[in-house]
C-alpha cells in the first residue's frame, strides 16, 4: 500500500500489476484490498496519460469488481472513470474497463446506478470494437442491462427506456457479425431482448423492424446449419428463434425466408437427446406459418415429426404435451398429414393425456 502511493509511476505500475497477479492467483483476499483503500489510488492511475498505468490499475480495478461483497464500493467512485477508459484508443484499457463494467452489471442496484451515469451511449459502439473481446463484454454487459427484472416495474420501466436507446442508438447491426463469432451467445441473447415488445405496446414494431432491417433474423436461420455450432450455441439459436417468432411479424418472416435445409435441421435437431433443444425445435415448427411453400417443405418429414410428438405425449412434463398439441393442429392445415394422423397411434396417446387431465382436474 506505500508502494502504491509512490510519487514514482514506474513504482505504482510495478505494484498494480503485482497486485493483479497476487488477486488472480487467490494469494491475497479482494475484501481485504478494498477495505485497505487500495480503490483511491487505483482511481487516480486511471486519469494517468500513462497507458501502462491505466491498463494495470484497470485491471486490478477489474478483478477486485468481482468481488460480489465489495463491489458496491466500486460503484460510488468508479463507474465515470471507468466509462472514461472504455473509451480509451488502447485495445487494453478498453478491454480491462468493459471487462470490469460487465461485473457491475451483475446486480439491479449497480446496473440502475451504470445507467444513470450514461453507460448505455458508451457499451453501445463498443459492439462494433474490432477487439473481439470488447465486443464480448460490451454485448454481455448490454445483455444484463436490457434483461435485468429482479426490481419489478420500476425496472421493467427503465428495461423498456433501454431497449428503445438501443434501438436509437442502432445496435442491432453489429449483432449479426458477433453471431458468427466464437461465443455468439451475447449477441443472441441481446437480439432476443431488443426484439421483444414492450408491456404497454405503444412501440409494438419497433425491435422486430430493426431484426428485419439488419438481417439478424437471416444470421439465426443460417446459425441452425452451421456444422460448427455446439449444442450449447444451438440451444440459444433455437430458443432465441423461438422467442422471436412469438411475433407475428417475425413469424411471418421467418416462415417466407425458412429453406428446406433449415425445416430439415430443426426436424433433426427436434430428435436430440437434449430435451430442451428438442422442444425449441418443435416450438419452431408448430409457430410456422402453413403456406403451400411451408405445407411442401414439411411434407418429407411429416413422420418424423410424427414419431417426436408421440414422444413428447409419453413425456411427464405438461408442456411437452401442450406444445405437441400446438404443433398438431397447426400441421394440421395439411390434408396429407391429417392422412397420416389418423393411420397413427398418436390419437391414442392424445386421449391417454387428455384423460390425465381431466382426471387431475
Amino acid at each position: 500500500m506505500a508502494l502504491l502511493l509512490s510519487h514514482d509511476l514506474d513504482v505504482q505500475k510495478t505494484i498494480c500489476l503485482s497486485l493483479v497477479n497476487l488477486l488472480v492467483k487467490n494469494k491475497v483476499c479482494r475484501e481485504s484490498v478494498i477495505e485497505m483503500g487500495v480503490l483511491v489510488p487505483m482511481l487516480e492511475l486511471f486519469q494517468s496519460c500513462d497507458v501502462a498505468a491505466q491498463c494495470h490499475s484497470c485491471a486490478c480495478v477489474t478483478v477486485l469488481a468481482s468481488s460480489e461483497l465489495k463491489r458496491e464500493a466500486l460503484l460510488v467512485d468508479g463507474v465515470r472513470p471507468l466509462l472514461a477508459l472504455a473509451k480509451s484508443y488502447s485495445s487494453g484499457v478498453q478491454r480491462n474497463a468493459t471487462w470490469a463494467l460487465l461485473h457491475l452489471t451483475q446486480s439491479g442496484c449497480s446496473t440502475r446506478i451504470m445507467c444513470q451515469a450514461g453507460a448505455i451511449p458508451v457499451l453501445v459502439p463498443l459492439l462494433q470494437s474490432s477487439d473481439s473481446e470488447v465486443q464480448f463484454y460490451s454485448c454481455s454487459a448490454l445483455c444484463n442491462i436490457a434483461a435485468f427484472q429482479e426490481h419489478h416495474s420500476k425496472l421493467l420501466s427503465i428495461g423498456v427506456a433501454i431497449q428503445e436507446q438501443l434501438m436509437e442508438l442502432d445496435c442491432v447491426l453489429p449483432l449479426k457479425v458477433l453471431m458468427k463469432s466464437s461465443s455468439p451467445e451475447p449477441a443472441l441473447s441481446l437480439l432476443s431482448v431488443l426484439s421483444a415488445h414492450p408491456p404497454n405496446n405503444v412501440r409494438p414494431v419497433t425491435g422486430c423492424k430493426a431484426v428485419l432491417e439488419s438481417q439478424c433474423l437471416s444470421g439465426l436461420l443460417e446459425a441452425l446449419q452451421s456444422p460448427a455450432q455446439s449444442d450449447e450455441t444451438l440451444l440459444h439459436v433455437t430458443s432465441y428463434l423461438n422467442q422471436l417468432m412469438t411475433s407475428d411479424v417475425l413469424k411471418s418472416s421467418v416462415s417466407a425466408e425458412i429453406t428446406s435445409d433449415q425445416v430439415w435441421r430443426l426436424v433433426e435437431l427436434s430428435g436430440q437427446r437434449n430435451p430442451q433443444l428438442s422442444y425449441n425445435s418443435v416450438a419452431i415448427i408448430s409457430k410456422l406459418e402453413m403456406t403451400d411453400e411451408n405445407v411442401l417443405l414439411l411434407k418429407p418429414h411429416h413422420s418424423s415429426v410424427l414419431d417426436r410428438l408421440i414422444l413428447f405425449l409419453r413425456e411427464e412434463d405438461v408442456k411437452f404435451h401442450h406444445l405437441a398439441m400446438v404443433a398438431i393442429a397447426n400441421l394440421n392445415k395439411d390434408e396429407e398429414f391429417l392422412l397420416l394422423l389418423g393411420k397413427s397411434e398418436i390419437k391414442e396417446q392424445l386421449k391417454k393425456v387428455l384423460g390425465q387431465r381431466t382426471h387431475q382436474l
